[in-house]
């Protein structure tokens, strides 16, 4: 099972106790260490976290300096954890567009986790889905002008392998916090299937208890595909 998480309202539950927007986003990345753990112990084989749009670049620069250190800070620190656990740590998104050093966090973090077996975790930081389609049609003219590709053989199947995601499966569930109920440009391709649970709960709040309460819920739905009740 892979499920995916936008993880949204740190700095609405910052605010509402009078903190800054900075202590939202460190509690949302200790929440989701705790969600990480959980996961792995329900058995669930990937997870998918959304953590900066292609979009969050247009919010202060305090705000977006603080987050490309606090995740740099963050895979820095619990690298040994994920290598511990058996983790396979991947990056989608444009990582030519961040930081040099948050770069070789990224980097360092996959290469260290590449061989493990266990839970696959995607951080998708500075990702947005219409980037993500447009570098894959790129690729896929680059490889029809070399004659590496025909373009009767271009399928469905085929395109996904072009993705930020190749190798992954599509998400089974997607989980947004803080009740807004849009999909904010993340994961378009890939969730066009997918189950949705939407809560209240800002990011922050979300709790161990209620991620099990989504996959219960999850296993209760008919997944039809386009097709009908028989």
């Amino acid at each position: 099972m892979h499920i995916a998480i936008i993880m949204d309202g740190n700095g609405r539950w910052a605010k509402r106790r009078g903190l800054p927007r900075s202590e939202g986003h460190r509690q949302g990345l200790a929440k989701a260490k705790e969600i990480l753990f959980a996961a792995q112990n329900a058995g669930i084989a990937y997870m998918t976290f959304y953590a900066f749009s292609s979009e969050n670049w247009k919010r202060s620069k305090d705000e977006v300096a603080f987050l490309m250190s606090a995740c740099e800070s963050f895979l820095k620190k619990e690298l040994s954890a994920l290598v511990e656990k058996n983790f396979r740590f991947k990056h989608i998104g444009r990582l030519s567009e961040l930081p040099v050093s948050l770069q070789d966090s990224i980097v360092r973090a996959e290469e260290a986790t590449k061989n493990n077996t266990g839970l696959g975790v995607q951080l998708a930081f500075n990702y947005g889905a219409r980037q993500e389609i447009i570098d894959a049609i790129k690729d896929v003219v680059g490889d029809v002008g070399a004659h590496k590709l025909n373009v009767a053989d271009i399928t469905e199947e085929m395109f996904s392998q072009y993705l930020y995601t190749k190798g992954v499966p599509d998400p089974d569930l997607l989980i947004r916090t803080s009740g807004e109920q849009r999909i904010s440009n993340f994961l378009l391709w890939q969730s066009c299937y997918t189950e949705f649970y939407v809560t209240k709960k800002c990011w922050p709040d979300f709790s161990r208890r209620e991620f099990l309460h989504a996959i219960r819920d999850y296993k209760k739905r008919s997944r039809r595909f386009g097709g009908a009740d028989d």
